[in-house]
């Protein structure tokens, strides 16, 4: 398959993912939110997998809710998904949740989709969305709404910006794209499929995006906890690593 190929299958499954878990929850408006989210996230990954499966059969699969299986780490081609991306806010009725698709290869990422089905828009990392442009205003620092981390004061305090919680990894980096963010910032408590499709999504689009230190992120590693996020419009990347580096 082409690169465009991977990229319009991978649009594919995230819109399809995205119109299963609306309908559950739009049959079930009164469902108590623990069990919805846990349905939500049970229909989006058997819908995945069974696609990834009939379309790809010889690609390896990396996903939040299967098991791992280590014979990914000698495959070709990898998908990491995650199948809903904000179980919190699809339980709450938000629109702030996503569906990540993305398509690992020959040592790094190679294509993703970044649904966000209560919004109706998808985004893809060919052919690349356009950036929007930059914001006269101070600089928005994208924040867990839960866990917002010390780092993104930091950033917040050196450019005299502002902190925008929001929900989803994926909203987050499709807000920045957007143009309703400037930076997104993230320390603890992510794995590889949190940040797989934003990543390469908001890579070809034009976005900068590394870890805090500004190294880059790796994916398909034996251990897939990857704990630090840095999504940045380029025209401020410089002075967010140079105030992260300093504190």
């Amino acid at each position: 398959m082409t690169v465009s190929d991977d990229a319009s299958l991978a649009r594919e499954l995230a819109t399809g993912a995205g119109r299963v878990l609306l309908a559950l929850r739009a049959t079930e408006p009164g469902a108590d939110p623990s069990t919805l989210g846990a349905r939500g996230d049970a229909a989006a990954q058997a819908y995945l997998l069974d696609e990834l499966r009939r379309r790809v059969p010889a690609d390896a699969i990396l996903s939040e809710e299967m098991v791992d299986d280590a014979e990914r780490l000698s495959a070709d081609r990898v998908w990491i998904i995650d199948p809903l991306d904000g179980t919190r806010e699809y339980r709450e009725g938000r629109t702030d949740w996503a569906v990540h698709v993305a398509l690992w290869a020959d040592g790094s990422l190679r294509a993703g989709a970044v649904a966000m089905p209560a919004e109706d828009q998808v985004f893809v990392s060919e052919p690349a969305p356009q950036l929007a442009p930059p914001s006269d205003g101070r600089p928005r620092v994208l924040v867990s709404r839960s866990r917002p981390p010390a780092e993104a004061d930091v950033v917040r305090s050196a450019l005299d910006g502002e902190l925008l919680p929001l929900g989803s990894a994926g909203a987050k980096t499709m807000a920045v794209l957007t143009g309703f963010g400037d930076i997104y910032v993230h320390s603890g408590g992510q794995y590889e499929w949190d940040t797989a499709a934003p990543a390469v999504v908001a890579a070809a689009a034009g976005l900068d995006v590394s870890r805090l230190d500004g190294s880059p992120l790796e994916y398909n590693r034996p251990d897939p906890w990857s704990p630090e996020f840095l999504v940045c419009r380029p025209e401020l990347t410089e002075r967010v690593l140079s105030a992260l580096a300093d504190a």
